[in-house]
């Protein structure tokens, strides 16, 4: 396994060596120092005893901040929240009310100073170890604790004059990190009921959120080498965040039920479009050609039937392989690798929750590195947010936003990668 990790972040630096605009110009010293700070995080997190048990404190704190929701949620929805036995685990209910309330937390937590001096301390280890911007690594801290849209709003004074591989680390960072909202409702999602189960996956969601903040810059980096002269110095801009405590809340909640509604309704249409393609393949091709019958027996009736999801897992399951995911397991992380990238990240932690539930994956190892691997927004549809959230910020820029856009989402997809290969070192 050690050594198919191993493997794995050999591979994906080829990958993006590959897709580099400029090979002669990577710096392979700031890359191995990037990767070296990677594993020195996981290192500390996973298996240094003072590291860990403050990170699983403060994985504690966000599930008691879970519990806090709960009580507002069955206050608001009574019986629909604490009756699972009669009304089943309610998606609705039960998990986009921790999206709203961690947005009010966030924006009062922003509002009180104390955001903005945990992000800048993490920029500056990034930004000293990497010899980056401090624009790009301000960005980057950001994007750990806030969204894709707003983590830019953090250095939106540099934006305009930022270089093209500032750029693209702006945009990379957005991708291969999550929000707190969010993070929260797959904490709820993938811990369901059960405390410890919950402190669990708080861990490993908050240690992957960290981690792919310097593995985005790198991917950057190695895509679009740096070659202009940047500031090194940063300061967080101000935000109007309300005149007051309480309006700070009140914006905070506002901005949580529109990001609640987005992420619901997008579950609902994606979950829509995926039976209506699977009603193609498995009524249509798989039907006539006979290609039902062979998916069912060729994967030990894991599949039933020719659908997009073993299309998925069977296209995949090599990038699976090489950050060693147990071979049994192969297919369902393939698939939910691209869930990911085609839908979005909620839709595929879903479909994980669903397949943990149901004891489809032979190997825990399996669900912590695919819980590593798909924590991220780098999929098709953040290009589009990205484009048009930056845009706005910065108008000059949207030409190199589009022109990025591939790029970005290479890059946010190989940190989350990369971050999975590291954790497979040391489970």
């Amino acid at each position: 396994m050690i050594l198919r990790s191993i493997l794995g972040i050999a591979v994906l630096t080829a990958v993006l060596w590959l897709f580099s605009s400029n090979k002669k110009a990577i710096n392979w010293w700031m890359v191995v120092k990037g990767l070296g700070l990677q594993f020195i995080l996981a290192l500390g997190v996973l298996k240094v005893p003072g590291v860990s048990w403050a990170f699983e404190k403060f994985s504690l704190a966000a599930v008691t901040l879970l519990d806090f929701t709960r009580e507002g949620s069955t206050f608001l929805f009574g019986s629909l929240i604490t009756n699972t036995s009669s009304f089943g685990y309610l998606f609705a209910f039960q998990v986009l009310p921790t999206v709203i309330f961690f947005s009010a937390v966030t924006s009062l937590l922003y509002y009180f100073g104390i955001l903005q001096k945990v992000v800048k301390a993490m920029a500056w280890v990034m930004q000293k170890t990497l010899r980056l911007s401090g624009a790009e690594s301000l960005a980057a801290a950001g994007n750990i604790f806030i969204g894709q849209t707003e983590a830019p709003l953090l250095v939106k004074p540099y934006i305009a004059k930022m270089s093209r591989s500032e750029l693209l680390s702006l945009m990379a960072g957005g991708m291969a990190t999550i929000a707190g909202g969010v993070l929260a409702a797959y904490i709820g999602y993938l811990g369901g009921d059960d405390p410890e189960r919950q402190l669990f996956f708080a861990k490993h969601l908050l240690t992957a959120s960290v981690l792919s903040a310097p593995a985005a810059l790198i991917s950057a980096k190695i895509l679009l080498p740096e070659t202009e002269d940047v500031e090194e110095v940063a300061e967080i801009s101000s935000q109007d965040m309300g005149s007051n405590a309480l309006d700070a809340i009140s914006n905070g909640t506002t901005e949580g039920v529109k990001l609640a509604v987005n992420v619901g309704a997008m579950l609902l249409v994606f979950t829509a479009l995926v039976y209506g393609v699977n009603y193609l393949f498995v009524e249509g091709i798989g039907s006539w050609t006979g290609l039902n019958a062979w998916t069912a027996d060729f994967t030990n009736g894991r599949y039933d039937t020719f659908s997009l999801q073993f299309i998925m897992g069977a296209l995949l399951s090599p990038i699976a392989w090489i950050l060693g995911v147990p071979p049994e397991d192969l297919l369902l992380v393939g698939q939910l690798l691209g869930e990911k990238t085609i839908l979005n990240e909620f839709y595929a932690y879903v479909t994980l929750t669903d397949m943990k539930n149901a004891g489809l994956f032979t190997s825990e190892r399996s669900i912590i590195l695919s819980t590593y691997m798909l924590c991220g927004f780098a999929n098709i549809a953040s290009i589009g947010i990205q484009i048009g959230g930056i845009g706005t910020i910065a108008p000059s820029r949207r030409k190199d936003l589009s022109e990025l856009s591939i790029k970005a989402l290479i890059a946010g997809t190989v940190a989350s990668l990369y971050t999975a290969a590291i954790v497979g070192l040391m489970i």
